[in-house]
């Protein structure tokens, strides 16, 4: 390992870390611990840096490499098959209870759209990406970008008005 790599890719990845550790978080809520996610993008990425073409693009770069890992995360563990139960056993650290609720029935809900959808919302949402900057990390027109934002964002409205419904027929009935 050289010393300039080291320090180029610190001086790369130390403002962006921030944005980069919400995107993961978002991205992989009780599928697989959002450090490793982390660990095993910046050692790919670390690895590939010199593939990099402009600095500029470093975040991208890091999205679309934990993309992959994350995709190649889920077909391995699709070999062992965890069931439906163990969704519902996920630790959430947040501070107040009504917060944790939201957020973890927002995760719940995100987890039901398809993966394009999931991860524009993820990126403009959350990590505060333009429309620009998904098309090119979803290698995708800025038009489809923007269409998978809107219909993400109906099937939400429409997957967490479902929920609630049937969660207060449930508690009257």
């Amino acid at each position: 390992m050289s010393k300039e790599k080291q320090d180029r890719f610190l001086r790369l990845y130390e403002p962006i870390h921030d944005r980069f550790e919400r995107f993961c978080r978002a991205r992989v809520y009780g599928r697989m611990d959002y450090k490793d996610l982390i660990n095993e993008t910046l050692m790919v990425a670390f690895h590939k840096l010199d593939t990099l073409r402009s600095e500029t693009t470093f975040l991208s770069f890091l999205f679309t490499i934990s993309v992959r890992v994350l995709a190649n995360h889920h077909k391995k563990k699709k070999e062992y098959s965890i069931s439906e139960s163990d969704n519902y056993n996920l630790e959430d650290k947040g501070d107040s209870t009504a917060y944790s609720t939201e957020v973890y029935y927002l995760h719940q809900a995100l987890s039901k759209l398809p993966e394009v959808q999931k991860e524009a919302i993820i990126l403009y949402e959350i990590s505060g990406f333009s429309i620009k900057e998904i098309a090119t990390i979803q290698d995708a027109s800025e038009p489809a970008v923007k269409q998978r934002l809107k219909r993400g964002r109906e099937k939400l409205v429409e997957i967490l008005n479902y929920e609630a419904i049937t969660k207060k027929e449930e508690t009257n009935g």
